[in-house]
């Protein structure tokens, strides 16, 4: 909101020319120089699709997802939901300046999905969530992996190898048990800039690393238990200063205790604040300040797009979703029905962040802004479909539980009155 009001202000030149500040580094021939803009959404929201890695190695590896079955109704469903837009994006742009720009279409916005269904809290399942959530990241990799091929330059096979050689120092790294973070950041970092020179889009190194992010903890239950137990066998007293045994048991015990998470769950735990609330804001208010006063609303990409995320989402995921469970590949599981599904496939229309994020890399200027409009209208149409259904059925489910208390009173009482005199 605050972009969009700057940027339709008399502070609308200085606020989107602010962007355009170039920043970087220039060694001889080497250039390392790049906008803002472009630091943000090739350089920051990298850690964004790290951490949604993280997120779907740990649904898989120590998750909701560990069943093929639990994760096959989400999979399925993100499947349904990008190839059915993208489909009726094709169809309405055949022929016309801006058919490029499918992608936009493709995935859902994770963090909007959560905090619509966090306005109802405990009132819905949370089998919904997770499904929801499960969804979302599945859209998200799914369509930045398309995103890195698809709107990408032409390959630089050099830095692309250098790039698959920094991933290979990476793994080798973590099978010899090296487990410093700052190491892995610099080699993260060193990775990044090879593919930022090898013409798929940066993001893939991030997406890439969170799926190699070790999902077990170094140190077991056992061995933790074992190693807290030599300290707290120790008797009170001043014994912990000086290079002392207890003191030497003290350190690793810390250590220990630390060790005891995985490196994903770590890593999940330290960014998931920086990507939530500085990582996605800053994106935000740098990409969507829209000028409207110079928009071309003849343009068909707007009704594009919108009828992709309204229309096509939906459709694709509760498609996807019915013939999954149809052909018994997954089940709805505990606490879903088909009503929370169909509000779930609408909110996952919302694509604010992915969809101005690959907006960005396929529209050319002109067509920008009125991409940006259809993204802001799909999405919020979407959203307030999605809850309008849960708030419905909320409220059914409030009227029969208070239908089935109000008769399971009434019997209680009847049947512990006194028979009438005759």
């Amino acid at each position: 909101m605050v972009a969009l009001v700057l940027a339709n202000s008399p502070l609308s030149a200085p606020f989107l020319n602010f962007w355009k500040i170039p920043i970087g580094l220039q060694v001889g021939q080497l250039d390392f120089t790049r906008s803002l803009h472009h630091w943000i959404n090739d350089g920051l929201m990298t850690l964004f699709f790290f951490v949604v890695s993280l997120e779907l190695k740990r649904e898989f590896a120590l998750g909701e997802l560990r069943s093929p079955k639990a994760a096959a109704l989400p999979f399925l469903a993100a499947l349904g939901g990008m190839a059915v837009p993208v489909s009726v994006y094709l169809v309405l742009m055949n022929g016309h300046p801006g058919v490029h720009g499918w992608g936009t279409v493709m995935a859902t916005d994770t963090a909007f999905v959560i905090g619509g269904l966090a306005l109802f809290g405990s009132s819905i399942p949370a089998q919904l969530r997770i499904f929801l959530v499960s969804l979302a990241i599945f859209d998200d990799v799914g369509a930045i992996s398309v995103v890195g091929v698809a709107y990408g330059e032409t390959l630089d096979f050099a830095a692309l190898g250098l790039a698959m050689l920094g991933l290979g120092v990476v793994a080798m790294s973590a099978r010899i048990g090296i487990r410093s973070i700052p190491v892995y950041f610099v080699l993260g970092g060193g990775i990044w800039l090879c593919f930022d020179a090898s013409g798929l889009h940066a993001t893939v190194a991030g997406v890439i690393l969170g799926l190699m992010t070790p999902a077990r903890a170094w140190v077991g239950d056992e061995r933790l238990r074992s190693i807290m137990g030599k300290l707290t066998a120790y008797p009170t007293g001043e014994h912990w200063s000086g290079d002392t045994s207890e003191r030497h048991d003290l350190r690793e015990t810390g250590r220990a205790i630390e060790e005891s998470l995985s490196p994903l769950e770590r890593l999940e735990m330290m960014l998931h604040p920086l990507v939530g609330f500085a990582v996605m804001p800053i994106f935000a208010l740098a990409n969507a300040g829209v000028a409207f006063s110079g928009v071309d609303l003849d343009q068909r990409v707007s009704a594009a797009i919108f009828a992709g995320l309204v229309v096509g989402k939906p459709t694709g995921v509760l498609l996807f979703s019915w013939l999954a469970v149809r052909f018994r590949v997954a089940t709805l599981g505990n606490g879903l029905d088909w009503v929370l599904v169909v509000a779930g496939a609408f909110l996952t229309g919302i694509g604010f962040t992915m969809s101005i994020f690959i907006s960005n890399l396929a529209f050319t200027s002109a067509l920008l802004p009125v991409a940006k409009l259809g993204v802001f209208l799909g999405s919020a149409t979407s959203a307030i479909i999605g809850l309008l259904i849960l708030l419905w059925w909320t409220s059914r489910r409030n009227q029969e539980q208070s239908s089935e208390e109000a008769t399971e009173t009434s019997t209680f009482i009847a049947s512990t009155s006194p028979d009438k005199p005759t």
